[in-house]
């Protein structure tokens, strides 16, 4: 597969945690091309909400951030609010999950899936 690779200085920047679960997904799955599509939409107890789901396959507008052959893919209408962000995987006491970490939201819920901006 060929993919245009976004190179904006206010880039999505993927932890080693990130890489390290996509990876082991990957392997479970048996799907080593395997992203992680984040997308933004309206909604939650915040404004707007993260949706996670893995994707093999992008779209001609799709962005995608790469570290260690680990991706996330972004659509260009979710790539304004997700600029400067952190994508993470924590895996704690109170569970596992992929987490934003997101300059532009003023404010975020307790679940960590809901910002405003």
């Amino acid at each position: 597969m060929h993919y245009m690779y976004y190179n904006n200085p206010m880039s999505i920047t993927l932890t080693d945690n990130f890489v390290k679960r996509l990876k082991e997904l990957r392997a479970q799955e048996k799907t080593p091309d395997m992203m992680l599509r984040i997308q933004v939409n309206g909604g939650g107890c915040q404004g707007f909400e993260y949706s996670f789901k893995p994707e093999t396959t992008k779209n001609d507008d799709d962005k995608i951030f790469v570290k260690d052959e680990a991706s996330v893919v972004v659509d260009e209408v979710s790539l304004p609010f997700l600029e400067g962000a952190e994508v993470d995987y924590i895996d704690d006491i109170i569970g596992a999950y992929f987490k934003i970490n997101n300059p532009n939201a003023s404010s975020s819920c307790g679940c960590g899936t809901s910002f405003s901006v």
